[in-house]
């Protein structure tokens, strides 16, 4: 039974709300964005003997389907932090390197500086969400998400940048960009038909979570943005603990503190590894810690994903994710999202 919650409706709540506004915005853009014409123009894959895919937090975390495609198709990827790559992997910084750098600000402090050090030496193609960033002007060449103005954790533009790095993927693996323009189209509206139950949604995630201390988001494969991106939201919007790792990594030492005050969950995923998750969902009922599998076939309507393309895929896996924050906030007496310590742009390395 849902519990009937009070959520307070600030601006984390609006930015959720209007996604499916926001992914409409991204999906004209791209159709129309002269970028992804140049990029096939001068990002053939014979020019670079690696590509770095960069970022930080959810736009670290959610180039995870993109690594994954471009290394089925030959490309030779990186994935680091930005961090990490201006003071420990700043070598890579060549003509031999295409960097796919994503900031949803395109002016967080790592990726001003990465622009500084880089001196135009690697290509690099920027991923955000403002025509006037850092980012957009230093890049040689920028994709533009247009997810509309955010104010606080990332969620519209976390979707939107799934849409451009699947257009992205497309282009630089060789795929007709307009098939998958197609593939995506019916994004918006999947992410709005889920969106308009999310009183019912919230409810019923509230019922299981209520007495929740500890949340941790495990998959494999392309679902490791979700839950990766899923736990840093949590956290942000929340102020809980939570955890995003592969399934595999779960079972490698996290098993053995599951108990009563603990949620796992489990992104269903791919074909591939499907069997993983589940075995891992029964060996979680044997447990004392509560446990839901986030899929098209779930048992909970919450987590249960809308039945999406493949490019379209890492779009709706987040959402179950978001409106467990909207549950756990509630169930805290807070607004989600709301931040007191934390800035929208981080400006302090």
């Amino acid at each position: 039974m849902p519990l009937d919650i009070d959520v307070i409706q600030g601006r984390y709540f609006i930015d959720l709300m209007a996604q499916p506004e926001a992914l409409e915005a991204t999906w004209n853009g791209l159709r129309t964005a002269t970028s992804l014409e140049k990029i096939a123009g001068v990002c053939a894959r014979d020019r670079f003997q690696r590509v770095v895919l960069t970022g930080m937090g959810a736009s670290y975390f959610g180039l995870h389907p993109l690594c994954i495609d471009l290394a089925a198709h030959g490309w030779t990827p990186v994935m680091l932090e930005t961090s990490e790559l201006i003071y420990y992997y700043r070598h890579l910084l060549t003509p031999a390197t295409l960097v796919v750098a994503v900031s949803q600000s395109g002016a967080s402090v790592e990726t001003v500086r990465l622009l500084e050090m880089n001196a135009n030496r690697a290509t690099i193609i920027g991923v955000t969400n403002s025509a006037e960033s850092p980012l957009a002007r230093g890049a040689q060449v920028a994709v533009l998400t247009a997810a509309g103005e955010e104010s606080s954790v990332s969620c519209k533009t976390y979707v939107a940048a799934q849409m451009a790095h699947s257009m992205l993927s497309a282009v630089l693996c060789g795929a007709d960009p307009a098939e998958r323009l197609n593939e995506l189209q019916g994004a918006p509206s999947l992410v709005g038909d889920y969106l308009a139950r999310w009183r019912t949604h919230v409810g019923e995630l509230a019922e299981l979570l209520h007495d929740v201390r500890d949340i941790f988001l495990v998959g494999r494969g392309r679902s490791l943005a979700a839950a990766c991106t899923g736990a840093l939201t949590t956290k942000e919007s929340t102020h809980m603990h939570g955890e995003g790792m592969s399934g595999a990594a779960f079972r490698h030492g996290p098993f053995e503190m599951l108990q009563a005050g603990i949620f796992v969950g489990v992104f269903g995923g791919e074909a591939e590894t499907r069997s993983l998750n589940d075995g891992l969902l029964t060996d979680l009922a044997a447990t004392p810690a509560k446990s839901a599998m986030i899929a098209t076939d779930a048992a909970q309507p919450a987590c249960r994903l809308p039945e999406a393309t493949r490019a379209a895929a890492p779009i709706v896996e987040i959402l179950p994710v978001q409106m467990m924050t909207l549950a756990l906030a509630a169930l805290g007496g807070r607004e989600a999202g709301k931040f007191e310590r934390a800035t929208k742009i981080t400006v302090v390395e």
